[in-house]
């Protein structure tokens, strides 16, 4: 037997009972999270939103599911494909700390609790290490790639896209059309030539627009999930009064970074292979009537 067939049958061996191992060992929720904090690129801080809101840590994984917020409906759809591992980017229980003191009377928490306990699912709020996935912030990356926008990323600032030449109504359909975004509002002229925009997806504060649009960046369009309307909205809207080429396009908070948690999906097949991953899209919370 020469070296090198030694070592080819030791490395195959080896292989094989890593894999028995694996097989042999239920892959826990809390195993899947350990392999998301050493795959993130960023050391796991020690305040924050991120970890497990509802459910056991040692509970056996039998598929995980990709989602932008951890709803009712996604977590019985959810239930229903056996991906009991659910990674929300948003709350489970409607706030930001998903502060549990401010619920524990309401009705629908026990409800949608009793829901998540009986079918031994796990909700995993997955929010602030997704923003700081390196290199590239997680959500940015996935709706920069579900827009076909990858070539165009500014190389000084990634949120910034060199668009080829359009106009604010034509951006603004490519945006419902490639987010799923039945409600999208525009603040501009339709007609406006657009080429560098700025993509601020989730929510977005005034001196965020007043930032961008009195830079000496050249920013045609800022692109936003959602705003007070008081504050940021009202701003752009006075920007256009008063003459200045601005547009403000508001997507909806859901649709504007929902495509990151399609992209969360990918990433995590990439060192989650023992069982499936999935992206559950959320439709649009909103519907308008047809004129």
């Amino acid at each position: 037997m020469t070296e090198f067939t030694r070592r080819t049958m030791l490395a195959a061996t080896g292989a094989a009972v890593t894999m028995n191992a694996r097989a042999a060992t239920p892959l826990t929720a809390a195993a899947v999270i350990d392999r998301i904090k050493a795959h993130i690129g960023v050391p796991w801080a020690a305040k924050t939103v991120d970890g497990i809101i509802a459910g056991d840590a040692a509970t056996p994984v039998t598929g995980i599911a990709t989602t932008m917020m951890a709803t009712y409906a996604v977590l019985k759809r959810a239930a229903a494909e056996g991906l009991n591992f659910v990674v929300s980017h948003e709350p489970t229980f409607w706030s930001h700390q998903e502060n549990i003191s401010e619920v524990k009377d309401d009705p629908i928490y026990h409800e949608k609790l009793a829901f998540i306990t009986e079918h031994k699912l796990v909700s995993f709020h997955f929010h602030d290490h997704w923003h700081a996935l390196k290199p590239r912030d997680g959500i940015n990356e996935g709706v920069m790639r579900r827009l076909g926008w990858t070539a165009y990323s500014d190389a000084k600032y990634p949120s910034v896209y060199n668009l080829p030449q359009t106009t604010v109504g034509a951006l603004t359909r490519h945006l419902q059309t490639k987010l799923n975004a039945a409600t999208i509002r525009t603040i501009g002229n339709p007609d406006m030539p657009v080429k560098r925009v700025v993509g601020g997806w989730g929510y977005a504060q005034k001196q965020a627009g007043q930032q961008i649009f009195n830079s000496k960046e050249g920013i045609d369009a800022f692109i936003i999930g959602e705003c007070w309307e008081w504050e940021l909205q009202e701003y752009v809207a006075d920007l256009v009064t008063s003459g200045r080429s601005a547009a403000l396009i508001m997507v909806g908070h859901i649709s504007s970074e929902q495509y990151g948690m399609e992209y969360c999906a990918e990433w995590m097949k990439g060192f989650v292979p023992e069982v499936p991953v999935k992206f559950l899209e959320m439709p649009e919370p909103y519907w308008s009537p047809k004129a």
